[in-house]
């Protein structure tokens, strides 16, 4: 009875907050991108579309526990979150964690004993609260990998429509355009929408390189950028700069290779070794244990 009453005054506070907060449409004249020869609701665009309508509820309720989030932590959430490309607010991401540790709390009450009642709470606190952590770590981990391993052939593409003759906004339009949806794909077609309405391509450049903090990121922003300020030719940078990254993607295949006969010891130490050793040394201690071949010494 307790817990169906505070869940009903959680509703009710959490549709009054919802209720009384101003929802008005915004009536400032926006750029037409079609106009620019860019269409504003690629099939990605149109997914991202669909995932902020589909939070739009969640993001609303979770205005309730903005006072628990500090300046810092919100700024470290937005970054962390814009980049695992998910729609949830700092505040939606927080009320995730603070009520997937209630209900743990609450279940293994039930099921833990009065005696480690204790260590159950403390066990779905640190669940409930890193668990969120972790997914959104290893998607922001798993996202990373994908612009590292996609991000040598969008520059092969690119390389290969400049010195067809086409300049570097018009390449990355045939880039975005006819390439599959990929990280890399969306974060290019950023690039071409903030260049489209306005932003110069070195700042551009720029914010996506300080974005995700990846050293190749960061080589193809700065190859572009000092060849813009230079005034040297695109195609050439370009064809420089996707040798230079398929050559360390290379070096990052062999590292990996010679990192595999170490990583395979730990399963070979405690999984076959052992199953050897009981084949080949079982038959030999059990024929030794009932022919006793050292009895008669003693006699």
């Amino acid at each position: 009875m307790l817990t169906a009453t505070l869940i009903l005054v959680f509703l009710s506070i959490s549709l009054l907050i919802v209720g009384l907060s101003p929802v008005a449409k915004d009536d400032r004249p926006s750029l037409n991108l079609k106009d620019l020869g860019i269409s504003p609701l690629t099939p990605q665009a149109k997914v991202q579309k669909q995932k902020v309508d589909r939070f739009f509820f969640l993001n609303g309720i979770a205005l309730i526990v903005k006072p628990l989030i500090s300046p810092e932590m919100r700024k470290r959430l937005t970054r962390d979150l814009m980049i695992s490309q998910t729609d949830l607010t700092p505040e939606a991401f927080m009320l995730i964690k603070l009520v997937l540790t209630g209900a743990l709390i609450m279940l293994l009450s039930r099921v833990v004993p009065p005696d480690l009642l204790v260590f159950g709470i403390l066990m779905a606190v640190a669940i409930g609260y890193i668990g969120p952590e972790m997914v959104l770590r290893s998607r922001i981990g798993k996202i990373k990998d994908d612009i590292v391993r996609l991000l040598p052939d969008s520059v092969d593409l690119l390389g290969l429509c400049v010195n067809a003759g086409l300049d570097f906004m018009m390449a990355l339009k045939w880039v975005v355009e006819k390439s599959a949806d990929s990280v890399v794909n969306r974060e290019l077609n950023n690039i071409l929408q903030e260049i489209s309405v306005g932003k110069p391509r070195r700042e551009a450049l720029r914010d996506l390189a300080k974005k995700y903090e990846l050293p190749d990121l960061s080589t193809f922003a700065r190859t572009l950028i000092q060849a813009d300020k230079m005034g040297t030719s695109v195609s050439e940078a370009l064809n420089i700069l996707s040798e230079d990254m398929r050559l360390a993607r290379f070096r990052r295949g062999e590292a990996m290779a010679l990192k595999a006969p170490l990583k395979m010891l730990i399963p070979l130490l405690f999984f076959i070794f052992p199953v050897v050793f009981i084949l080949v040394g079982a038959p030999i201690f059990l024929d030794f244990v009932m022919n006793n071949p050292l009895g008669g010494l003693g006699k």
